[in-house]
């Protein structure tokens, strides 16, 4: 194999900027201003654990929207996803870039942690144990953990690679500092940052911001104003400092220039069974089964696996099939306005999907990024004034199939199974591609099935 190389471009890359600070010190209040820059575009909010907060919209020039989500982690990689994709629209349309704020990544890392202890706690052996004993310790295993930092995982690559401006909060105290017998050391403090461990590194500037004095730049990855942690000592903000003069001032980024960070992920070869375990498995994002099927059709073109009904399919058919169906399920970027506005939503009528825009002709149904004369596919969710699509002619339902699949819902739900909940989730997506149902009536059993999903997980 020949050596590959390439020269590296200088150019500044979108920064991922961590805003951490104790409470009431600002950090939401910094992040929905640079909204009123007229240096960027859109600006999409992401919040986890804290309140949502509307409020902010009545700042002079704010227009930030808020993305809805409802709370599982599907919905919120998903989202994230949505707004990736929006972000590579805006820089590959030359507009203003996209910006997406997270509040807080603190809540990011307490969701996962919750959720791996309650998926240990939900296993046979702590729930004999459990059984025998309420208040036994259930220990979290190391798959268990495995699954979670792969979560989190995930999501950094997202942001890290994200074609616009990141900001994360994220919450940070005084703590006593801890010495190496275990016990508090007297007399003295220390700092730290709520959030996963390498949150901190991960970033490439981090902001530190108090209630009664200016914010500091503890550390920044950069050239043009690097701060190494342990090294230089961090630089104080004048006080009426502003992310819009940080990013495009201080660190000198040029939206003309702006660059993607890359990453390439260490990862053993595949085998066409795992790909086509990974892609069925409910929680496998419709970005992810892109990349898995773009390693099929360079590595197994030809290969036939068993798929989820028992029959013999061609592993690249599955993925594309597979992949649109989750891409119906969910849905486009949703957010709301941060403040009162006319309703501009389109109201689609005659033969047009008010839930999916058709994927065009090409080697790849869910490219971005077409060649030259080919609209990219961007799926969308179409908003309207009372929340739902307008009716139109999209031929018509299976009654039948209809009428069975409610059976079978009824079925999973008095079972408690939420694997097969899950299960009749995705396959809504390809009831509306085989054009058993509407999109219509496939969005209100999907919305179904998650509500059914939902209440089965919570009663677990």
């Amino acid at each position: 194999m020949a050596l590959q190389t390439r020269k590296p471009t200088g150019a500044v890359p979108w920064p991922v900027i961590l805003l951490e600070g104790g409470e009431k010190s600002g950090k939401t209040t910094a992040l929905v201003k640079l909204s009123a820059s007229p240096k960027v575009g859109r600006t999409c909010i992401l919040f986890l654990g804290e309140v949502i907060s509307d409020e902010y919209g009545a700042y002079p020039d704010v227009r930030y929207e808020i993305i809805e989500h409802d709370g599982t982690w599907p919905s919120i990689i998903g989202q994230v996803e949505e707004a990736r994709a929006e972000a590579q629209r805006a820089f590959d349309a030359g507009e203003p870039p996209f910006v997406l704020g997270i509040d807080s990544a603190t809540f990011e890392w307490e969701m996962l942690k919750d959720w791996g202890s309650s998926k240990a706690r939900s296993s046979p052996s702590n729930q004999k144990r459990l059984k025998a004993d309420p208040a036994a310790e259930v220990k979290v295993p190391t798959n268990v953990w495995n699954e979670v930092g792969a979560r989190h995982g995930r999501l950094m690559t997202l942001l890290l690679t994200f074609p616009g401006i990141v900001i994360l909060t994220a919450r940070g105290k005084e703590t006593a500092l801890i010495g190496s017998d275990g016990n508090p050391v007297e007399g003295k403090k220390d700092y730290r940052v709520e959030g996963h461990k390498n949150l901190c590194y991960d970033v490439s500037c981090w902001v530190r911001m108090y209630r009664d004095k200016p914010a500091v730049v503890v550390g920044a990855r950069s050239v043009h104003a690097g701060i190494r942690p342990g090294k230089d000592d961090p630089v104080t903000m004048a006080p009426d400092w502003s992310l819009e003069g940080l990013i495009f001032s201080t660190l000198k980024c040029d939206p003309r220039r702006g660059a993607v960070q890359q990453m390439v992920a260490l990862r053993p070869e595949t085998t066409p069974a795992e790909i086509r375990d990974e892609a069925l498995h409910p929680q496998t994002t419709p970005e992810r089964i892109r990349e898995l099927w773009r390693e099929a059709s360079a590595t197994f073109p030809d290969v036939i696996q068993m798929n989820e009904h028992g029959d013999d399919e061609n592993l690249v058919a599955l993925l594309e099939r597979v992949g649109k169906a989750r891409r119906i399920e969910h849905g486009g970027l949703r957010t709301q306005q941060s403040q009162p506005r006319p309703s501009a939503d389109p109201v689609l009528t005659g033969d047009e999907d008010p839930w999916q825009t058709p994927a065009p002709a090409g080697p790849d149904p869910w490219d971005r990024d077409a060649g030259a004369g080919q609209p990219a596919y961007q799926p969308r969710r179409i908003h309207h004034p009372d929340g739902k699509p307008a009716a139109g002619g999209q031929g018509q339902d299976d009654d039948a199939f209809v009428t069975d699949f409610a059976t079978r819902l009824a079925a999973a739900e008095e079972r408690g199974d939420d694997n097969a909940l899950a299960a009749m989730l995705r396959e809504v997506g390809m009831l509306i591609g085989a054009g058993k149902v509407t999109p219509k009536t496939g969005g209100e059993l999907a919305d179904l099935v998650r509500g059914k999903l939902k209440a089965a997980r919570d009663a677990a």
